[in-house]
């Protein structure tokens, strides 16, 4: 695995991008495959364009286990030979790189349209298309009777816009397709090309529930590219609003899953609860979402003794409320034999498609971006990684409360003992030709921001991977096998970005 040995990568540590390996595409694709079937994952994968209508397939790797970080890139014309067939983790990567780069992987065993937009800036100068937005073709299984069910792009609920096409005999389900790219609004040549005031807006509107996560991975790439450091105080007040927003989304997601049961106690108490985690992120931040916050050199707003008193004491009342409710949840016996068993993702299908956050702690991998590449507070205050073993809705949901609980313990030890140090230090302009990864452990899981600059300090490359885009391939490899009634339980449990994954 040379890959990891070629350059020293760290999270939120820039590197100057000459020094990547730069390798014939055969050994890139060697390189890549070797390691990924030796135990490392793709964070990353995306193309850069250079002279002479030249493409540069940039792969960024994770060695969890050893908390390193490695990078390899190749040059191409037009095509070059696809990864998927050997490694599943490149599949949504390369439909990317076709549909922004007019670059086609050959052999790609499913190379449909991603998001559906014809190739943006970075393929201008060519003339061919690879992925036509207008042609999509469904997969379909030919029998007399199997039969196809339609779900989306518009919903009965007020949620953002997705297809799902479901192949089925009788109730039970063979086949689940999913089509997005309904909610893609270029968010990544927005971050190229605005300015820097308004970038962090850009960021935070990513994904609107994901709001300190994205704006913080945001924040920690232009902080390593300017070599400003924030200080103590700036860390632990951004450490409280990213779990603040995850105790929301966990408290919300098990009310939404509760009511997906039709077991309304639960349902209604979580999502009353929900709302004392976003009031709480409004105190820190005037806005609800935690808008406004997170910015490059620490934190807009400090936290001052009185609020963050009264903070904790809010939040002492908030877990002697949650533990009957969870009690509730996780004792009746009904809502057991309702979420056990259902959208089961094996281990091997973590594996193999490269999964994020809860999806894999919930089936006993225990992958989160604070213990394996820690950054800001988390390189000295540490949360235990929660894990369950079934790979099911009641792991998934289990996991989720273990983790609302050990957020809670750090919130409260981060309020009683604030740091000091300023809230926000100036920062510099950035430094030319360099490339960091900044990655932040959202409630979703790994989210990864990669910033390269050209010989000037400007942002010329500007990449972003939701944790949506690695896990809704865990949604249809989750459903077959089960009624078609348990979908939108199944789907709920996952509660994946559309925004995200569309950019």
């Amino acid at each position: 695995m040379s890959i990891m040995g070629e350059v020293e990568l760290r999270n939120r540590r820039a590197v100057p991008l000459r020094s990547l390996p730069r390798e014939p595409v055969d050994h890139f694709r060697g390189s890549v495959v070797e390691a990924v079937t030796g135990g490392l994952r793709i964070v990353s994968l995306f193309g850069l364009p250079e002279e002479g209508e030249m493409t540069r397939l940039v792969a960024i790797l994770a060695d969890d286990a050893r908390g390193e970080l490695g990078a390899t890139t190749t040059l191409v014309r037009d095509r070059y030979p696809s990864l998927t067939p050997d490694c599943p983790q490149a599949h949504a990567f390369e439909r990317e790189i076709a549909e922004q780069c007019a670059v086609s992987p050959v052999g790609h065993p499913w190379l449909k349209p991603l998001r559906r937009h014809l190739p943006d800036h970075r393929a201008e100068r060519r003339s061919n298309v690879v992925l036509d937005p207008q042609a999509y073709p469904f997969f379909r299984i030919e029998g007399e009777d199997v039969h196809e069910v339609a779900v989306g792009p518009v919903h009965a609920g007020i949620i953002e816009p997705g297809h799902f096409r479901i192949q089925a005999h009788g109730e039970d389900v063979l086949f689940l397709e999913i089509v997005l790219g309904y909610q893609h609004r270029g968010v990544e040549r927005l971050l190229e090309t605005v300015d820097a005031v308004r970038a962090p807006l850009i960021a935070e509107s990513i994904a609107g529930d994901t709001v300190i996560g994205h704006g913080g991975a945001y924040c920690g790439a232009i902080e390593a590219l300017a070599r400003s450091r924030k200080s103590p105080r700036a860390q632990s007040i951004r450490g409280i609003a990213l779990e603040l927003e995850r105790l929301a989304n966990h408290i919300g997601d098990l009310g939404a899953i509760a009511g997906d049961v039709a077991y309304q106690p639960a349902a209604a108490f979580f999502g009353r609860m929900r709302g004392e985690c976003l009031n709480l992120l409004m105190t820190l931040s005037g806005n609800r979402f935690g808008r406004g916050l997170v910015r490059p050199g620490g934190v807009a707003f400090d936290l001052p003794p009185a609020m963050a008193d009264a903070m904790r004491a809010k939040l002492e009342a908030l877990r002697e409320e949650l533990e009957p409710v969870a009690g509730l949840m996780f004792q009746t016996a009904s809502v057991q034999a309702r979420l056990e068993d259902v959208g089961v993702v094996s281990r091997e299908q973590c594996d193999a498609l490269g999964l994020v956050g809860p999806v894999v702690r919930a089936r006993d991998i225990a992958r989160d971006v604070r213990q394996d590449h820690p950054y800001g507070i988390f390189r000295f205050a540490h949360i235990p990684v929660s894990t369950a073993w079934a790979g099911d809705v009641h792991a998934r949901a289990l996991v989720r409360w273990l983790e609302i609980r050990r957020s809670l313990e750090f919130v409260l030890d981060q309020l009683a003992a604030l740091p000091r140090g300023e809230e926000r230090v100036s920062v510099r302009a950035l430094q030319p030709g360099e490339l960091v990864i900044a990655m932040e452990e959202g409630w979703r899981g790994e989210i990864a921001h990669i910033v390269i600059t050209d010989e000037r300090g400007a942002i010329r490359r500007h990449k972003v991977t939701d944790p949506s885009f690695h896990n809704w391939a865990a949604v249809a490899a989750a459903l077959p096998g089960n009624q078609i009634s348990d979908f939108p339980l199944c789907n709920k449990s996952f509660n994946l970005s559309y925004a995200g994954h569309d950019l």
